[in-house]
């Protein structure tokens, strides 16, 4: 029985305590770390240097440290701790810890790289070139933390509330929430370039964003037509560690009784099929293609308006 104790509204199981690191736990945290290496760099790199206003609890900090001087890293403390409380009420005490985790890294990240000069690595008035690089970059590492089960805080957390209610991707929840912070910077800033600069900013990044996220979650489809389908779906079961159905078939040419494998697996894990039924029946037919999404079980949970 799965008990569970609620401490204010929020469910915690009676053995949390004893709860021990999984290995997953540490893949997760190392690869938490990573993205947000990439995104702090991209800020002190390529956005902050060449004043490009950016969406999120960060570009709330850009924005006060362009028109005070205050780190960063302060106003994005202060303002997470606020949105910690709600993501522990509203995502979970899971997703919530490695946020805490993600958003302590990310104010140490922020305190620790210094404001790289303009000129570095592009041009000193090329700002497009270092609004280009900043976003994949800050997108690339965003989606590391996210398909780590992690999130950098900020308007990620509304983010991955409205991915998990609604059907909509991260990136475009993170565009609705960021689009007015990086408007609002016109205020400061007094440029309508940097505000636009901004926007491709917050386009490129969400983009990158979703070509992360979406490339690891992205899954195919198997139909395999073998005289060897046991040993197949064994071995598939055994060691792909995906689910096999087993179709009744005809074929209409010899009028024969066949066995149709149908197997959905990530995409990643295609070369481990194809080797494992060549490696069993090298005469199998196999016919692979792509399928838009795929829900239940070991893939996404459904998701309806």
């Amino acid at each position: 029985m799965n008990r569970s104790l609620k401490i204010k509204g929020i469910r915690v199981p009676n053995n949390w305590g004893k709860l021990r690191p999984k290995a997953s736990d540490i893949r997760d945290h190392v690869q938490i770390v990573f993205g947000l290496l990439l995104y702090a760099f991209a800020w002190k790199a390529f956005l902050l240097p060449h004043q490009i206003p950016g969406g999120g609890v960060t570009g709330i900090g850009a924005l006060i440290f362009f028109a005070t001087g205050i780190p960063v890293s302060i106003p994005y403390f202060a303002i997470n701790a606020i949105l910690l409380v709600i993501a522990i009420r509203n995502i979970g005490l899971s997703f919530s810890l490695k946020t805490i985790f993600g958003v302590g890294v990310l104010t140490f990240l922020f305190s620790v790289i210094p404001i790289i000069p303009r000129g570095t690595f592009v041009g000193p008035n090329d700002s497009f070139m270092a609004c280009i690089l900043g976003s994949i970059m800050a997108g690339v590492g965003v989606g590391i933390v996210f398909i780590s089960n992690g999130s950098s805080g900020g308007t990620d957390i509304i983010a991955k509330i409205l991915n998990q209610s609604r059907n909509i991707t991260l990136g475009r929840a993170m565009l609705y929430c960021d689009v007015i912070i990086i408007s609002s910077s016109y205020l400061i800033l007094g440029s309508l370039e940097k505000v636009v600069f901004g926007l491709v900013t917050l386009a490129v990044m969400s983009v990158s964003l979703d070509m992360v996220v979406n490339g690891v979650r992205q899954s195919v489809q198997f139909f395999i037509i073998s005289r060897e389908h046991e040993k197949i779906a064994d071995r598939i079961n055994n060691e792909v560690h995906r689910g096999v159905t087993i179709l009744n078939g005809e074929g209409w040419y010899s009028k024969e009784p066949v066995k149709v494998i149908m197997v959905i697996a990530r995409k990643n894990q295609s070369v481990a099929i194809f080797r494992l039924v060549k490696s069993i029946d090298p005469a199998a037919f196999v016919s692979q293609g792509s399928v838009i999404g795929v829900y239940g079980q070991g893939f996404e949970a459904m998701k309806v308006k």
